[in-house]
């Protein structure tokens, strides 16, 4: 009986994978599009901090974002992600500065990131951070927004994918 049992456990994982790839070679597209803008200039480390304080701010803006929990073979289960790609973009201050006015003005919810956050050591400091500066006085890093997808991207338009 061990060796039959192991046999349909195989036959169950082999149709668990072929229906897994068959989803996966589906094409989907969004009707909506992630980005997180960075400042050219970072360091590596600064990067990746401010792409994962701002797709946090992503992730928890709408409830529907995120999918169902991940769960390997044997059972074990692992956080949801979000449910979309995510467009990692690099422009000059200058560009995140037009870029957020832009989202604003077109009612695009935005996160952002700035340069004094790098100092501070927890969210009640980042906010105080954010709210002692004017909206055109921020020194952006980073912004992340999600949106309608030809909004984003004209939003955007003119900044280079990350290398």
């Amino acid at each position: 009986m061990e060796g039959a049992e192991r046999a349909e456990d195989a036959s169950e994982g082999a149709e668990r994978a072929e229906d897994a790839s068959a989803d996966a070679d589906a094409t989907v597209r969004f009707d909506t599009k992630v980005v997180v803008l960075l400042r050219h200039d970072l360091l590596p480390w600064q990067e990746l901090n401010v792409t994962a304080f701002l797709m946090s701010g992503i992730a928890t803006s709408a409830p529907d974002l995120t999918g169902d929990p991940y769960r390997d073979r044997d059972g074990n289960e692992y956080l949801p992600l979000l449910r979309q790609p995510v467009l990692i973009l690099t422009a000059g201050a200058e560009k995140l500065a037009t870029a957020r006015a832009k989202a604003l003005g077109r009612g695009i919810p935005l996160a952002v990131y700035t340069y004094d956050m790098f100092s501070t050591s927890h969210d009640a400091a980042n906010r105080a951070a954010v709210s002692a500066v004017s909206a055109f006085e921020l020194d952006l890093v980073g912004i992340a927004m999600r949106g309608p997808r030809n909004v984003v991207d004209r939003i955007v338009k003119g900044a280079e994918k990350h290398s």
